[in-house]
């Protein structure tokens, strides 16, 4: 299994999604031979939440991961701890589930990218390990960042060529891994290895700055456009961004664009998709290694990201929201003894689903504990996701400043949503607009139809069944009265 996880990464930065001018020759190579899955859901749009039920098959509020900066409990197993003993099992890359820079959950072997920052560490005795990254950095001649400097707030300034850049250091890393293993006594034992990316993740700058003209790039109709019918939290968050601000972290690492004006915004999201091409350029070392020790025909692959980005769509940047672009991202899965042909897969896809299908397509036994279900037969062909639903949940807490203390006080509501097959998505929250969308007609999620009289049966049938999961999972957040 080869798991490649970027961070940030919108499900249009690709041509399978439509996106047919950025430079990705890899990630369409892959696509064209994958089965992909049209409509991909996070569990919730933020890292440690999102990557712990990717990593577990448990959402957020089950595993208690509900803001960045908490720990995946000791005793919470991983894919790694569920698989047999006899896999080689690694993780390379950023975890953001604890202690980023010591082996873990069932890992054997790993790669940090991620140093001691305030934000990662959770142990005091792993305060001192530095990141392999860190060392591979003074080795190149570059003094890395300070301790307690978080790694968003220093690159901006940091001037680094792509070479040094975090996704080439995992391309070296994970294509060593491979001819490695290769050569090694090991290489008749099956492997497991997650390669997660940084990139594209803020900072809105890298080594490719000036690949695409800003004013080139296309936007939808909900660029710069204020939701003004949605939600105060992200009414909120448009009015800060639009009004010429940044994330803090982004400002205090020297990451400054112009957001008063188009063109500003068009330069911040030029600069994030060139960081999308430089994160494809080293998956296409990846997988070319595959291919040329001779294991990709033996080798599952997936690709997908922990959530998405706003990108200035509805006046916003970075995740935290609900809307398409922040929970809506790639995803696809190459199973090379199944097909070699692009197959689209319709309805809609929960990342809470891709340990047990892994497990399943390695005939690994599935815990009974487990949130999510294994989708193995839609591959087949023997089962579809046309009517399946998808819950997404915000857990009503911030892991840091988010720019006012009005922000700040509604990004702590809790919302449970649904997105169901047939392309409707409910937002609740008992302390906030809820939100009702119709992503057949209005894929930009322009109107709000949540308080239209003729969707009200509808809006009911959904609760109920967002009532539904919460009980199957034991989640006791309250819903509003609709």
């Amino acid at each position: 299994i080869l798991f490649i996880l970027t961070d940030q990464q919108r499900f249009d930065s690709m041509g399978c999604y439509g996106n047919h001018w950025i430079e990705s020759p890899n990630l369409n190579s892959l696509a064209d031979r994958s089965f992909v899955f049209d409509n991909a859901y996070v569990t919730q749009p933020v890292c440690t939440p999102s990557r712990s039920a990717i990593m577990t098959g448990l959402y957020p509020q089950t595993t208690g991961t509900t803001m960045n900066g908490i720990p995946l409990p000791t005793g919470t197993k991983t894919i790694a701890e569920m698989v047999s003993s006899n896999y080689i099992r690694a993780h390379y890359g950023k975890w953001h589930l604890g202690n980023d820079t010591v082996p873990q959950h069932g890992f054997d072997e790993w790669i940090s990218i991620d140093g001691p920052t305030k934000l990662l560490h959770s142990s005091p005795e792993f305060e001192a390990i530095e990141a392999d990254y860190t060392h591979f950095l003074r080795a190149n001649g570059v003094e890395p960042p300070e301790y307690g400097v978080h790694y968003e707030s220093w690159v901006a300034n940091a001037g680094l060529t792509e070479k040094l850049t975090q996704a080439s250091f995992l391309g070296n890393e994970a294509t060593r891994f491979l001819r490695n293993y290769k050569k090694s006594a090991n290489r008749n034992r099956p492997f497991m290895l997650y390669v997660s990316f940084f990139e594209p993740h803020p900072p809105y700058t890298g080594p490719f700055n000036e690949l695409y003209d800003p004013s080139e790039i296309p936007v939808g109709p909900a660029f710069l456009e204020p939701p003004n019918n949605g939600s105060l939290v992200n009414r909120l968050r448009a009015d800060y961004y639009l009004g010429g601000n940044l994330n803090p972290l982004g400002i205090e690492g020297g990451d400054f664009h112009d957001t008063t004006t188009e063109s500003g915004w068009r330069k911040l999201r030029a600069q994030y998709f060139a960081n999308v091409t430089l994160v494809d350029r080293n998956i296409g070392r990846i997988i070319e290694t595959l291919k040329n020790t001779g294991m990709e025909d033996d080798t599952i692959i997936v690709f997908t990201s922990d959530h998405g980005e706003m990108g200035g769509d509805h006046g916003m940047l970075e995740k935290r929201s609900m809307y398409e672009e922040a929970v809506r991202v790639p995803a696809m899965i190459h199973i090379p003894w199944l097909s070699n042909r692009k197959t689209s897969i319709g309805g809609v896809f929960s990342q809470i689903d891709w340990v047990p299908t892994l497990l399943d397509l390695v005939n690994e036994q599935i815990p009974d504990n487990l949130d999510g279900q294994s989708r193995a037969p839609v591959f087949r062909g023997e089962a579809s996701l046309e009517k399946n639903d998808v819950f997404l949940q915000w857990n009503g807490t911030g892991d840091r400043n988010l720019g006012t203390p009005e922000i700040n006080q509604m990004i702590s509501t809790p919302w449970r949503s649904i997105v169901t097959g047939d392309r409707w998505k409910l937002n609740l929250s008992t302390h906030d607009q809820c939100e009702l969308y119709n992503l057949n007609t209005d894929p930009y999620e322009i109107h709000n139809s949540f308080n239209d009289p003729e969707h009200h049966s509808r809006i009911l049938g959904m609760t109920a069944r967002i009532r539904a999961e919460l009980q199957r999972v034991g989640d006791a957040t309250s819903l509003p009265i609709v």
